[in-house]
């Protein structure tokens, strides 16, 4: 394709004609990386085929992995969606804009290209202005999933999206960092009962006070089911991962830190380059060539926000081996616990 442009923007005070090339890029074809409060997107126009095959083609993804359709207005839903059940519009009018993604049934306006070939569609209104603005002056309909190589950690930061997709798209829009830093709480509406597909920013307690009713966790095995398409983005393939081998060590503080410090030093005196990802009050512990530290144990906030930008910084330093304390799999906890045990193609140690 040849360079990729790059165009700084402001929520607060957004240049209208950077917008308006970015929405005539993607009317025309072409793809934009751009800011939401998640992380950032990958978007083409989701209602032609040839878009969202450029997406799979830029990311290196499976085509059978279902892309999110954004918007940015609660009536254009009705173009995409054939059956609106009452609990979208309740969540809908709570949470969007904001982080939560809906599976409802499609309409034949989405093309089998963007939904992975099923029949249903993924649709979110994100919050950050940018997007919104981007999404309005590209039509209404933006097939966006995180601007990265398919497998690798999310990017959170436009030089994240340079790095890996410098010379294969047409534009990035640098919009500053992602404030939540995880991707949208997907939640399966096509059903009598809420499905939560992928944890995320919202939580399951979130949704059940919203609707009133009880709301199901989806417990698919960790390389899905073998022989059908994915539900749901995230949802079968190894995501977010570094190129270092990453382990989960659970258990009790103790004995979770001592099996980290034991398992590294036994890297270091093999000549492997090792790193941690910690929490503030264990980090005094430990040594090695390089250690994250995701914040206070109790803020699981602060965790999700550095969890992928750590990622990186592993492979900028070319770590071997990393371990991780496990996460509480309570609130957001419970989404960095997701995003973790896939970066770690679910490999787990238990402490003793």
């Amino acid at each position: 394709m040849g360079e990729t442009r790059f165009a700084s923007l402001e929520e607060a005070c957004i240049d209208k004609k950077v917008i308006e090339e970015a929405g005539r890029i993607i009317r025309n074809g072409g793809l934009v990386a751009f800011p939401t409060e998640t992380v950032y997107g990958l978007g083409g126009d989701a209602l032609q085929k040839e878009s969202s095959r450029r997406i799979y083609a830029a990311k290196g993804r499976p085509s059978d992995n279902p892309l999110i359709v954004h918007i940015c207005r609660w009536e254009d839903i009705k173009k995409i969606a054939g059956k609106i059940p009452p609990k979208a519009e309740i969540l809908a009018k709570a949470l969007w804009p904001g982080p939560l993604t809906m599976i409802l049934e499609k309409t034949d306006a989405v093309p089998p290209e963007t939904t992975g070939g099923l029949s249903t569609v993924a649709v979110r209104m994100p919050q950050n202005k940018i997007a919104l603005a981007l999404i309005e002056a590209a039509g209404g309909y933006v097939a966006a999933p995180s601007a990265n190589i398919s497998g690798k950690p999310s990017p959170t930061l436009a030089e994240h999206v340079q790095e890996d997709l410098g010379g294969r798209i047409d534009l990035i829009l640098d919009g500053g960092a992602a404030c939540i830093g995880l991707e949208s709480t997907i939640v399966d509406l096509t059903g009598d009962k809420p499905v939560i597909l992928r944890p995320g920013y919202i939580t399951k307690e979130m949704l059940e006070e919203i609707l009133g009713c009880p709301v199901d966790v989806d417990r698919m095995s960790p390389d899905g089911e073998k022989g059908k398409a994915p539900r749901a983005p995230g949802m079968k393939y190894r995501h977010y991962a570094p190129e270092g081998q990453l382990t989960i060590v659970s258990g009790n503080e103790t004995d979770v830190t001592a099996m980290i410090c034991r398992l590294v030093k036994e890297k270091m005196r093999a000549g492997e380059r090792t790193g941690i990802i910690c929490s503030e009050e264990t980090r005094p512990l430990y040594q090695a060539d390089h250690i994250e530290v995701m914040g206070p144990r109790e803020d699981k906030e602060a965790a999700a926000r550095h969890l992928y930008a750590a990622l990186r910084r592993f492979d900028s330093r070319k770590i071997d081996y990393i371990y991780s304390e496990e996460f509480s799999g309570n609130g957001v906890g419970m989404a960095v616990m997701n995003r973790l045990l896939k970066a770690a193609g679910h490999r787990i140690l238990q402490a003793k």
